[in-house]
């Protein structure tokens, strides 16, 4: 059942992940057939473009229902603990993105 739950508040994100899957298999056909090198790169550029907006999605979801629902409880240990991760991950993004 969690699973489920979890699958239905990042639909959008999949869908966007799932259009990147297909937008990268023809990537990977374009390099096979010879493509022009800077349409090919264009193309890249759109998919890691899809894929921070789904990171986006994935941590806008985290807030608005893992960090809420541990306010909710008042689980002072637990929120902190999200938060820290949300540091990590925006930290990390700052570095590599």
């Amino acid at each position: 059942m969690k699973k489920q739950k979890h699958l239905h508040k990042h639909e959008k994100a999949v869908r966007d992940l799932k259009t990147a899957k297909g937008q990268i298999d023809a990537i990977i056909r374009m390099i096979e057939d010879d493509r022009y090198c800077i349409d090919i790169s264009t193309q890249i550029l759109a998919v890691i473009s899809l894929l921070k907006k789904a990171n986006t999605k994935v941590l806008k979801t985290h807030i608005e229902t893992c960090i809420k629902e541990a306010i909710n409880a008042s689980e002072e240990k637990t929120v902190e603990s999200k938060l820290e991760e949300l540091e990590k991950t925006i930290e990390y993004m700052e570095k590599h993105m």
